[in-house]
């Protein structure tokens, strides 16, 4: 399937292990950021 929608899309696609930990980088483009911590249960 990956095969066949890069060669369809004309890119790469990126693939990777479904629950693995991921490090995500944000850029924020607006006005407020609200940070939602679900570690603490206050």
């Amino acid at each position: 399937m990956i095969q066949q929608l890069s060669s369809d899309l004309g890119k790469q696609i990126g693939t990777g292990i479904f629950g693995a930990d991921m490090k995500v980088e944000l850029l924020n483009d607006g006005p407020v950021t609200i940070v939602i911590d679900t570690k603490q249960k206050e």
